[in-house]
């Protein structure tokens, strides 16, 4: 094994033999908690670590049009700016083009350090492209990470030139290691000029991603699965996915919820395949860490998606007023605003542990969720009428862990509150017993007292980890007072294909 990915495996238990020691190297982890090599390749990464998803932006250019496999919950539909899921773009780039945008992205918002290849087809089913695309960027902007998504069914065959372009990270969609069951998800795989169904099909596809996560992680390669969880498909048999990628040397397991409404036009949206609650994904992701990290702030993105996890500036950034721009890329403007962000991550994280220290000592095993509103930068920074997602977290005697999000409709439309749009607010929250927002009106706090989530604005633009334990550790201190009683909540919906992006 390589030697980095040696001492990742040794250090703090992050083992990669398929043991039962829990990983301290994944999302979430620090920089005390992992080799200084895997640090500097996922300090800055937004979707590597769930801290530096806070400060840091990506984007993905929509170069490989191509696929060769089916998924049951894909529909490559083009021209839906206001849909967020993979598989959509608004259009589709040459990879002459996606240079110059990366050049002006990476000029206009100097905190983005990440390029991802992610389709709308895949990126090995087009290699040419997604090769030549690589190569262009890391002449122009040699200081941008370089990613690609992949469905691994090509994967082996290119492992090499991955290496050759410095590609650190690469992500694989593997949702079985079962043919039978991956005959339920994937209809047909096309592979050696051939066209192949059902199992067979299934079982080509999960020996060449597993050859091709053995042979990444052989080169020192990162490597995050992703794996969308189907109720009643292959919900169960994911905890032996995340075994399998594990003892194969994968860094970091995604689960993800299916995406399936009838509207997508996808197989599973047709035939009324329902996605998972929020409970459900929680529950089988922790099922899934005491084998290995998990990360739960995937946003599910867009194959053309700009700016931070969760937000899209796509529109932007069209390829006309791309070809338009002036574009100077000053490389020191870029490292310059990214020491001040690092200045600010390391201040946030500073308030967290300070306040940390406040609960050593206290005796509870009351855990609870509370949703945050944010535009980022780690701060409680958003309008509740404002926000189209909100981060949760869940606090206990240990601190604050932050275990995924909520997308929403806007509360606030032209200044109007949408009664309509607040219900789905409180469903998608549902499970959380407070929401800490920047203001909120009176109308929607009434509503959210009502049903039982606490809504909290006097911690205005501070540190969020620091404010949720300072709140936390008031919530333990009634419940032990009799002055309010712990009640466990209700699930909570997923919600699906909100708006992310307006033009």
């Amino acid at each position: 094994m390589n030697a980095i990915m040696q001492q990742l495996a040794e250090h703090k238990g992050c083992g990669t033999d398929g043991g039962n020691s829990k990983p301290s190297c994944g999302s979430s982890a620090g920089q005390g908690d992992m080799p200084t090599e895997i640090w500097e390749k996922v300090k800055n990464h937004p979707c590597y670590s769930e801290e530096a998803h806070h400060h840091y932006a990506r984007m993905h250019v929509a170069v490989a049009p191509a696929c060769n496999i089916q998924c049951n919950y894909c529909n490559r539909k083009y021209d839906c700016a206001n849909e967020s899921r993979p598989g959509v773009v608004s259009e589709r780039l040459t990879p002459e083009q996606a240079a110059k945008k990366v050049v002006a992205v990476a000029s206009t918002i100097p905190q983005m350090t990440v390029l991802g290849i992610a389709g709308p087809g895949d990126p090995l089913a087009n290699p040419e492209k997604t090769f030549k695309t690589f190569e262009l960027i890391s002449r122009t902007a040699p200081d941008i990470k370089l990613c690609l998504s992949t469905n691994g069914l090509t994967l082996p065959d290119h492992v090499d030139t991955i290496a050759s372009y410095n590609v650190d990270h690469v992500t694989i969609t593997i949702n079985m290691v079962d043919p039978e069951i991956g005959a339920k998800i994937y209809p047909w795989v096309f592979y050696k000029h051939k066209r192949y169904t059902g199992i067979e099909a299934a079982q080509i596809l999960t020996e060449r991603q597993l050859q091709g996560l053995e042979m990444l992680t052989e080169r020192g390669i990162l490597c995050k699965v992703n794996s969308v969880m189907i109720p009643g498909i292959n919900d169960q048999h994911l905890v032996e996915v995340n075994k399998a990628v594990k003892s194969r040397g994968a860094f970091l397991h995604n689960i993800m919820p299916l995406i399936s409404a009838p509207e997508h036009g996808t197989v599973f949206g047709l035939n009324g395949q329902r996605g998972p609650s929020a409970q459900e994904l929680k529950a089988l992701q922790d099922s899934c860490e005491g084998e290995m990290n998990m990360m739960r702030h995937c946003r599910q993105c867009r194959a053309d998606a700009v700016g931070l996890l969760g937000e899209d500036r796509s529109a932007e950034f069209t390829t006309d007023k791309i070809m338009e721009m002036e574009v100077n890329y000053d490389l020191d403007t870029r490292k310059a605003y990214q020491a001040k962000v690092e200045e600010e991550r390391k201040a946030k994280v500073a308030a967290k542990q300070e306040e940390l220290e406040t609960l050593a000592g206290a005796d509870s095993d009351i855990k609870v969720l509370v949703a945050v509103a944010t535009k980022g930068s780690g701060l409680i920074n958003e309008h509740f009428g404002h926000a189209k997602e909100f981060q949760v977290y869940e606090l206990s005697t240990s601190g604050a862990k932050f275990v995924g999000h909520r997308r929403v409709d806007l509360y606030c439309q032209g200044g109007y509150g949408d009664e309509d749009s607040l219900s789905t607010v409180i469903k998608a929250i549902n499970d959380c017993h407070a929401v800490f927002v920047a203001k909120i009106g009176g109308c929607p706090k009434s509503d959210l007292q009502a049903a039982g989530i606490d809504p909290v604005d006097q911690y205005a633009h501070e540190y969020i980890e620091k404010s949720a334990i300072t709140w936390f550790k008031k919530y333990l201190e009634k419940v032990t007072s009799g002055e309010i009683e712990h009640v466990q909540h209700g699930d909570a919906d997923i919600r699906q294909g909100a708006l992310i992006s307006v033009a």
